[in-house]
């Protein structure tokens, strides 16, 4: 089918694309960069963020502001934008535009989890929830009494009751388990998603086949990382890698073995995708592993819109507002606590 969706895309697809293209124009500039980075106080940001998209979202908002409040705020704007989609959205297209918010909603799960364990109160589990990761019946887990009940409730309830039916048993929801537990569904979610996309084939599967495999390696060299002396063994973090990606499965195979960053670093600079990003970390420097992965991330995202009649520029859009939200966060958080001078250390440009 490759090379000749451009005879029925736009049956379906012409009008969404020609939203998330528009929507796509109206991300922040480098010159509203630039004005943000001059700001004195949250106000400051505010009436700066009344020239652009947000400014609907935050014009009745009284000071003093918070973080918080402009965070919640432009992720609504985000919400607002997917729901729309969605609702316009038919066959196949909609059932990939769900795909996009699973990670938000193992990601609201865990939270829910996590809480129960901790027997904190249901209503301010909901309210930290990511506003994407929501669906009907999420509530219903707030209120599950033990471990038992709540696995019953997921298996049930939730749109992601196959990765834990698959992967999970109820044996495994306990405090130990949790970020186990989240990346083995993260794991099942992509595996699922990436499947997906090749049955679509085409431009999509060839776009989201390698956006999804960059997704997957990044979360090899995190998980690999992060267990780093802990108990965790070496098939237990191997068994946690996604089946696809460049560091498949020889990459993988590297990575279970490593004992300190530099390790995974030798790992990595052997694939030339990832040369670069680790070229600009120093020996021993894992701090901005993040940051580098998001940059290239975004280089990607942004190719995504270089094609046409293809799926992959919903999930690059939302992608992309994600991560000027990470940025809005970062700039707010730098001028609330006068520590200017740290604002491009965490800002990742998206032109």
């Amino acid at each position: 089918m490759y090379g000749f969706e451009a005879l029925t895309f736009n049956i379906h697809g012409g009008y969404l694309e020609a939203i998330v293209r528009g929507h796509r124009g109206g991300l922040l500039t480098a010159v509203d960069y630039n004005n943000l980075c001059q700001c004195e106080t949250l106000d400051d940001i505010k009436m700066h963020l009344s020239a652009t998209e947000y400014g609907p979202y935050l014009q009745n908002e009284p000071s003093p502001l918070r973080t918080t409040t402009i965070v919640e705020k432009c992720t609504q704007k985000l919400v607002d934008e997917y729901k729309h989609m969605l609702a316009q959205a038919t066959e196949p297209l909609s059932t990939f535009l769900e795909y996009i918010t699973y990670g938000h909603m193992i990601d609201n799960i865990v939270l829910i989890v996590t809480g129960t364990l901790h027997e904190r109160d249901v209503h301010e589990l909901l309210e930290k929830c990511h506003p994407l990761g929501m669906f009907e019946s999420i509530a219903t887990l707030a209120v599950a009494q033990n471990m038992r009940e709540l696995y019953r409730l997921v298996l049930i309830d939730t749109p992601l009751a196959p990765y834990f039916s698959e992967c999970i048993t109820s044996e495994d929801l306990d405090e130990m388990n949790i970020e186990i537990m989240r990346n083995t569904l993260y794991k099942a979610y992509l595996e699922d998603f990436y499947k997906f996309c090749k049955k679509l084939g085409g431009a999509t599967s060839e776009i989201m086949c390698d956006l999804l495999a960059f997704e997957a390696d990044r979360r090899a060299v995190n998980i690999t990382i992060n267990s780093i002396g802990t108990e965790l063994t070496r098939d237990d973090r191997r068994k946690l890698f996604s089946s696809f990606g460049q560091l498949y499965p020889y990459g993988h195979e590297e990575l279970a073995v490593c004992e300190d960053f530099d390790q995974v670093r030798g790992v990595m600079e052997k694939y030339p995708t990832y040369q670069s990003i680790f070229a600009k970390l120093s020996y021993g420097e894992s701090q901005m592993l993040d940051k580098a992965f998001y940059e290239d991330e975004v280089k990607r995202l942004c190719l995504a819109f270089e094609q046409q009649f293809h799926y992959a520029v919903f999930f690059s859009y939302v992608r992309l507002r994600e991560q000027e939200i990470r940025n809005l966060m970062w700039i707010s958080e730098c001028v609330a606590q006068n520590q200017k001078s740290r604002i491009h250390d965490g800002i990742v440009f998206i032109f």
